[in-house]
């Protein structure tokens, strides 16, 4: 009976614990300690549910955690110079020739026909100014490429990796267009090479035929049967894969340039008229032909970081009296003279390259016209270089490795052939020049430059007031209606010669 009634008693005060309240103390106070209430914790600040912020310190988004701040110290010290290991750097005036030879090509003997579209005075400054503004938007994106390269701890990055790359550390909401920028860049520059490779087929076509017609009266043959004549030459020539076999090519065609440059000013500067022979102002209409042109002229924005990142002292690089202004300025000073000189000597006259206003009758003026023509033939692979390494790679990976070595050469046959083509359906050298120029060149060079170092440098490193967010948005404006307007009066002379 015992045993009956303590178990009566342990089910009873098993029952009594179970009837109390769950609020934390008993109904008897005086039996058992009061139990104190644990609080729930608050969602809004508890660390499950806070955010982490990946961001960089230069995002301005907020705080950064402990780790990130050293990160963003170790960013600040890292020297994306001292890490590249270069097998053969390249010394400043190393730097400084392949600066010129790659803003030098024929854009240069087409800014006459600049000139004749902005006028003699307008075409003076604002060669000057748009000269300044490429430099600019140059060094913009070297200072891109320093920033990134120490975000990301890398020794250098080309052009579409800067972009790439912009994106991928900007604001958090633009992180996921990275790809699609680096795609759109590349596509860009696939465009401005293979659009410099149509040019330079035209221009070479357009001055042998030249020099045969002078000779050869009875042979009256068109643009395009020449164009054919040299189709199997240049696929010959960009068969060659390999860069070092174009290195003595290049060479020569650099002494050729230089010899016929010097020669052309020879014949420019002979008697001279006054400058109120020609216009100074040309017209609201073809002042959008000078841009396409202009800019297409200035086409060295593809070489800058490459050549930035093989040199033995990139700090001397940049800077007020640095290898890209030096370089710069030269190639102002040359592209305005031969403007403003090419203009003044044959006036509404000249024509889409000034070679082709050179005395018939001069076997030395004749001489220039085959000398540029062989120059221009023999750059056309450094042109071709570029579109090859983008669209190689994609176009390789479609096909087994066995026959890669066979898909590479037809690709090559294929682009040269595509070139061509281009070129013969519009053989007029003026108009093309100015529709790559308005279409491409102006994209790479005053467009992505500011818009990378908006993205980079987002919010908080644009300077007092924001100034440089507005000047960058003012110069890709300037870039966007030279866009516009240059590819729609390009597009225009093409039809229709006669405007």
């Amino acid at each position: 009976m015992e045993d009956i009634t303590k178990l009566k008693n342990l089910q009873g005060r098993k029952m009594n614990l179970e009837r109390q309240p769950l609020l934390g103390h008993s109904s008897d106070p005086s039996d058992t300690e009061p139990i104190q209430s644990i609080p729930r914790p608050d969602l809004r600040t508890s660390p499950e549910s806070a955010l982490v912020d990946v961001q960089s310190e230069e995002d301005g988004s907020g705080s950064a955690s402990g780790g990130s701040k050293d990160s963003n110290e170790s960013d600040r010290f890292y020297n994306p110079s001292q890490h590249r290991d270069l097998e053969h750097p390249t010394s400043n005036l190393d730097t400084l020739i392949h600066l010129l030879k790659g803003n030098i090509g024929t854009g240069i003997l087409a800014m006459p026909d600049a000139f004749k579209n902005a006028g003699l005075y307008v075409g003076l400054f604002s060669t000057m100014l748009l000269g300044a503004i490429c430099t600019h938007c140059m060094h913009m994106l070297v200072k891109c490429s320093h920033e990134l390269c120490r975000r990301k701890q890398m020794p250098a990055l080309s052009f579409p990796d800067v972009c790439s790359s912009a994106f991928e550390t900007g604001p958090f909401g633009l992180r996921k267009y990275a790809p699609l920028a680096r795609q759109i860049i590349n596509i860009f520059l696939c465009i401005t090479q293979l659009g410099f490779c149509c040019v330079y087929f035209v221009f070479v076509a357009v001055n042998i035929r030249d020099v045969v017609a002078h000779y050869f009266e009875a042979v009256d043959l068109s643009i395009r049967f020449y164009l054919l004549v040299m189709l199997v030459p240049m696929i010959t020539l960009n068969l060659l894969k390999n860069l070092k076999y174009l290195t003595p090519v290049s060479l020569f065609a650099s002494v050729l340039t230089v010899t016929g440059l010097a020669v052309t000013f020879h014949y420019m500067l002979q008697d001279l008229p006054k400058t109120s022979t020609v216009h100074g102002f040309s017209s609201w209409a073809t002042l959008p032909l000078y841009f396409g042109t202009a800019i297409y002229a200035f086409e060295g924005i593809g070489v800058v970081l490459p050549l930035e990142n093989n040199m033995k002292t990139p700090e001397d690089f940049r800077g007020p009296f640095g290898v890209l202004n030096t370089g710069m300025v030269i190639v102002a000073c040359l592209y305005t003279a031969v403007g403003f000189f090419g203009y003044l000597k044959y006036g509404d006259h000249v024509k889409g390259s000034i070679t082709l206003n050179l005395p018939p009758d001069d076997i030395l003026a004749q001489s220039v016209r085959v000398m540029m023509a062989l120059a221009i033939f023999l750059s056309y692979g450094l042109q071709f270089y570029v579109p090859i390494n983008i669209v190689g790679p994609w176009f390789n990976s479609l096909f087994r490795s066995e026959s890669q070595q066979l898909s590479d050469a037809g690709l090559r046959i294929l682009l040269v052939v595509f070139t061509f083509v281009l070129a013969a359906i519009i053989p007029n050298l003026g108009p093309i020049i100015s529709l790559v120029g308005a279409v491409s060149s102006s994209t790479l060079a005053l467009i992505f430059p500011p818009l990378i170092e908006i993205i980079t440098f987002w919010p908080n490193k644009l300077g007092q007031n924001y100034w440089v967010l507005w000047k960058d948005i003012a110069i890709m404006i300037f870039g966007i209606l030279g866009f516009i307007f240059g590819t729609y009066t390009s597009i225009a002379q093409i039809l229709d010669p006669d405007i």
